[in-house]
């Protein structure tokens, strides 16, 4: 049976209107925004009706309905409520059809049944994310590679090794790094972000590791380091790479010891973190060319992990763009409803250099930009029929090579070196591959 909310927020009494003629529907009916709120997080509708007797705050009204308008909205008004500005508003620009008491059943119920009809044309799975702290955005998907990778990721996090995580920049890295912390036994400490490649040299070891009062001209107090304030929770370090060498050595002291030393003092103080690194540039190529400690490599890659690039799961892109339409709702115009056929097309035929985060910038802008009831490929900034970024394979023999190409690369946590070895090539060769079928960034 059809399903539909029916939110009476002004009391009209208006409940008559369900008759026999309505037989096919389910009617929910809430008395309240903040019921219909509760209802919403539980249950997925297409439609909803509004029964409005021109009475009730139409502006509180108009900020629920752009915040679900992933629902197509029908509104019942008492007469005299038309003649309220606030009701033209918001019938113009919250609802796709209106009726006046006293209700025609037949009339409401094809409107009803239009409404069903393209609530289901707009329809796409949706993922709905906690109300937690955590931002699960980079998780969103249930194509083959995010569902491999959440599986990674429920292994890694029910132990305390070390994990290195490779991704391309926007790929997710750090949310990814969050999900290991709030499935781990630390989920209740602290995560503690440092990008290694934002602190500026001169400050990178004070910041990490604290100092005491008098450490330096300016040290009026002492200061507890960045991994001191992880203690009992998850360290991560992005953009490791970018850590200077000398600092290099005190953080391979740090993991072999799990003591630091703030500046200006010769105290060892004990600290219990659990370590997630990440780095958009291979450390085994970092290693040799020379700007790399081997060892501190090896003491971090202990479990390696993968971040697929948006390229690599196009099968996504239409839940992850509804996803940040949902998200970033309030920004959007009240008339714009979701993404045309046209630019879900564009999409899945642009290359997405930038991953996750150029998705969320074109989604918000289109959001802003968009002029009609759907977004457009211009609105998004993509040109419709635009050549994707991988290239084409012709023949099982290149699907094949390709398929082997990124088994390989995922199971060694896209180590060239340790690819290479496993499929018996050399590295120049591996490399030739890559970007014979655009696996480089």
């Amino acid at each position: 049976m059809k399903q539909v909310l029916c939110i009476d927020v002004g009391r009209s009494r208006a409940a008559d209107f369900h008759s026999e003629t309505l037989h096919d529907w389910n009617i929910h009916f809430v008395d309240s925004l903040a019921d219909a709120r509760r209802l919403l997080r539980t249950r997925v509708y297409g439609v909803g009706l509004v029964l409005h007797d021109g009475l009730a705050d139409a502006r509180e009204l108009a900020g629920f309905l752009r915040q679900h308008g992933h629902l197509q909205w029908v509104g019942i008004f008492a007469p005299h409520a038309l003649d309220s500005p606030g009701c033209h508003d918001l019938i113009l620009e919250h609802l796709c059809d209106y009726h006046t008491l006293p209700v025609d059943p037949v009339r409401l119920g094809y409107t009803l049944g239009h409404a069903h009809g393209w609530a289901m044309l707009r329809r796409h799975p949706r993922v709905h994310v906690e109300d937690t702290g955590l931002d699960a955005t980079a998780l969103v998907g249930d194509g083959a590679a995010m569902l491999r990778l959440r599986n990674q990721i429920d292994r890694v996090a029910k132990v305390a090794a070390p994990v290195l995580i490779w991704g391309e920049s926007g790929s997710g890295k750090e949310l990814a790094a969050q999900a290991i912390h709030a499935q781990s036994e630390r989920a209740g400490g602290p995560f503690v972000p440092i990008n290694c490649g934002a602190i500026a040299p001169s400050l990178i070891h004070s910041e990490l590791f604290g100092y005491e009062r008098g450490a330096f001209s300016g040290a009026t107090r002492a200061k507890a380091g960045l991994i001191e304030s992880a203690h009992g929770g998850t360290l991560f370090l992005d953009e490791i790479g970018d850590l200077p060498q000398e600092l290099q050595v005190n953080l391979l002291r740090f993991l072999q010891e799990k003591t630091i030393s703030r500046l200006g003092s010769t105290r060892a103080i004990a600290v219990d973190v659990r370590i997630v690194a990440a780095s958009h540039v291979q450390l085994q190529d970092a290693v040799d060319a020379g700007v790399f400690r081997e060892d501190l490599y090896y003491r971090l890659a202990v479990l390696p992990l993968a971040i697929p690039a948006l390229r690599e799961r196009r099968d996504d892109l239409p839940l992850l763009a509804e996803h940040f339409f949902r998200r970033y709702a309030s920004e959007k115009s009240p008339r714009l409803r979701g993404f045309s056929h046209r630019a879900l097309e564009a999409m899945l035929d642009h290359a997405w250099p930038g991953n996750v985060r150029e998705l969320i910038n074109r989604v918000r802008r289109a959001l802003v930009m968009a002029d009609g009831r759907l977004i457009t490929p211009d609105d998004l900034g993509l040109a419709a029929g635009a050549v994707a970024g991988t290239a084409p394979l012709d023949d099982a023999r290149g699907r094949s090579e390709r398929g082997a190409l990124l088994e390989s690369l995922e199971r060694s946590g896209r180590n060239v070196s340790l690819a290479a070895r496993e499929l018996g090539v050399s590295r120049t060769t591996m490399y030739r591959l890559m970007d014979k079928h655009s696996l480089r960034e």
